[in-house]
């Protein structure tokens, strides 16, 4: 039957690109390559269920869409008439900062409007409307302004039918991620992003984008029938109300879902002007508390430190200081004010010093002292004092309320020119840096030097096809102080299990609007190329590209500036030779700088060793590359 329905969907397409209908109402929609559609139809009981194929592969079969109200049952019920609407868009969104600098924006769209008998009480309209791009599909629920009265949800009814039994990955807080774990081996409640490999070639990941109101999306699976429902529960339906896309990113590598910018395109274009925001690196008060120069020099997270800090910051060409906790007062207090306790005048000092030197100073706010005092009086003294932007951390309440909060304080942050960092289990983000590019970076991980139970190699090649899927990531990394025994630092001072080479890589593949990195500048110093490395990357990118990679394994990833090409490479415990493709140059000749674990790396015994070499190479070349046990590569190529 499920052959029978493609081939009929299919039939449909190659009359009308991307919309059919039937008497026996069934709709479709395709992306704009034809590889991916998606299908409508009604099933044995009535009900509206849809179908996703990719590459002519069924890969969702009938799923459930709409929602169950606690007086009118299903919305849209079996007895609620249809009709079907399509649309196309071929543009280009420009973001102000990202991965990229221009992102086609193309569509096709489907918009099924459903209506109830007469007489229904309640809700009595409601639209779904389907998207699909080349780098998969969305559907979102629309209830008209018309649409009667309001209703009740019991629970929203989407779901997701695996044809197979894939093998996924999950985010998982503030640990290592969950998976991979068979479909029908996965019990209980589980976070997004799910990442999802159906075979060689098929890669999806499930998420949302444009969360306006209700909980933040939360998956639970109905395990050997290998079915996923939303489980986090929606806002009340009434006349306006639209709900989140359910995405479903699709990539016949997973390298091309790290570089999708579809959760961002289906988020509103900007409102005002934010040409003020400016990515790029960053150095941190926070983990240099308690290192110890060798000419006896005690870092503190106090003005004599930030101005060495903003020194070093100025002399690499990093745009940032981040100031983290406790400045104005302990954090947890609610007695610490955030305007005139602690070390403020101090904070006002080197405000003015960063100003003088061309290096922007972030704030932390804890979310205490956020709520304790009036948020708008607070955002708007920082922006007068001329502070760059805000680090947000422990923010309280539940899903819903933080997501409300969230959006608050990225409006307000905008609305004074304040960048705006969410620490601490965020909200998961859903491409809000579309709508607010001030809303540059978050934590949507473990941040990897606060907890030594994350901080391992299969961490991070993990969770950059994971938790990097919902956008950009503040991770930390970057540390160089790689020494074996404990350090002198204040917290987590036990040794990093990295190499020095993996550190650079690590901070260009993450993809962060905030790259903060956490060392002493006389660490970064010992090892003069690969600061340089870090030096060099001047966002925002022209381009990005992962060019290899497997989940859990090792990614490979490229970023242009406007003057060079850098290739970063990560790998997990494993050692692994890797042979990088440099089919992205133009023609030409090339001179690559290579920085690489040394012949005798290892992440636990051996972390400090690397080497240097130079090679010439041409467009369409390969680079042989070693990555040492939980190592890396660095590569830069001039244009």
């Amino acid at each position: 039957m499920k052959k029978v329905l493609f081939l009929f969907v299919m039939a449909c397409f190659a009359v009308v690109p991307y919309s059919c209908q039937s008497s026996a109402g069934r709709f479709g929609v395709v992306s704009p390559d034809k590889a991916l559609e998606v299908s409508v139809s009604k099933d044995s009981s009535g009900f509206y269920v849809y179908s996703f194929a990719a590459q002519g592969e069924e890969l969702i079969t009938a799923s459930p869409v709409g929602f169950k109200g606690k007086h009118q049952g299903m919305i849209p019920d079996a007895d609620w008439t249809v009709s079907a609407s399509t649309s196309s868009h071929d543009g280009v969104w420009k973001p102000v900062w990202g991965k990229r600098k221009e992102v086609k924006d193309q569509y096709n769209e489907l918009t099924l409007s459903f209506d109830a008998p007469e007489g229904e009480q309640g809700i009595d309209q409601i639209q779904i409307v389907f998207r699909a791009y080349k780098d998969g599909i969305a559907f979102r629920y629309v209830v008209p302004q018309e649409a009667g009265h309001s209703e009740e949800i019991e629970c929203e009814h989407t779901q997701y039918c695996f044809a197979g039994d894939y093998t996924a990955w999950f985010y998982n807080g503030e640990y290592h991620n969950l998976g991979p774990d068979k479909l029908s081996d996965v019990e209980g409640e589980r976070q997004p992003v799910m990442t999802i490999q159906a075979g060689g070639h098929q890669f999806m990941a499930l998420h949302e984008a444009d969360l306006k109101t209700g909980e933040p999306l939360l998956l639970s699976s109905l395990k050997e029938e290998r079915v996923f429902k939303v489980a986090s529960k929606p806002a009340r339906l009434e006349p306006g109300y639209v709900s989140a896309w359910r995405v479903i990113l699709h990539g016949k590598t997973p390298g091309e879902m790290v570089d999708s910018h579809l959760l961002e395109l289906l988020n509103p274009e900007p409102a005002g002007d934010f040409s003020w925001v400016k990515p790029g690196v960053a150095v941190w008060d926070w983990r240099i508390n308690g290192a110890i120069t060798d000419d006896g020099f005690t870092y503190t997270m106090t003005y004599p430190s930030w101005v060495r800090m903003v020194d070093f910051a100025s002399g690499q060409g990093f745009k940032y200081l981040v100031l983290d906790a406790n400045w104005y007062g302990p954090e947890f207090d609610d007695k610490s004010d955030p305007l005139s306790g602690g070390k403020v005048n101090d904070v006002k000092r080197i405000l003015e010093y960063g100003k003088k030197k061309g290096v922007g100073i972030w704030l932390y706010l804890n979310d205490v002292g956020g709520r304790q005092y009036p948020i708008e009086e607070t955002l708007k003294q920082y922006s007068e004092w001329g502070a760059a932007g805000v680090k947000y951390g422990f923010m309280n309440g539940t899903p819903e309320e933080k997501n409300a909060w969230t959006q608050q304080i990225t409006r307000l942050c905008a609305e004074n020119k304040l960048l705006v960092d969410f620490h601490d289990g965020p909200v998961h983000p859903y491409g809000q840096m579309r709508t607010w590019p001030n809303a540059i970076t978050r934590e949507y991980c473990q941040a990897q030097l606060d907890a030594h139970r994350v901080f391992e190699p299969k961490t991070f090649v993990t969770a950059v096809y994971v938790n990097m899927l919902a956008g950009p990531l503040d991770m930390n990394n970057g540390m160089f102080d790689l020494r074996q025994g404990n350090t002198t630092r204040v917290d987590e001072n036990q040794p990093v299990p990295s190499t020095v080479v993996s550190e650079a890589a690590r901070t260009l593949i993450t993809f962060s609007g905030a790259t903060i990195i956490p060392d002493i500048p006389e660490m970064y110093r010992k090892y003069p190329e690969l600061l340089d490395f870090l030096s060099a990357q001047q966002m925002p990118w022209v381009e990005s590209k992962t060019l290899m990679g497997e989940i859990g394994k090792y990614i490979v990833m490229m970023r242009e500036t406007d003057t060079e090409y850098l290739i970063a490479a990560a790998t997990n415990e494993e050692a692994r030779t890797l042979s990088i493709p440099l089919a992205f140059l133009p023609e030409g000749n090339y001179t690559v700088q290579l920085m690489l674990d040394g012949e005798d790396a290892h992440y636990l015994t051996n972390r400090e060793s690397y080497q240097v070499k130079m090679r010439e190479v041409q467009s369409g070349d390969s680079l042989q590359v070693k990555l040492a046990p939980g190592g890396g590569a660095c590569m830069r190529i001039k244009k």
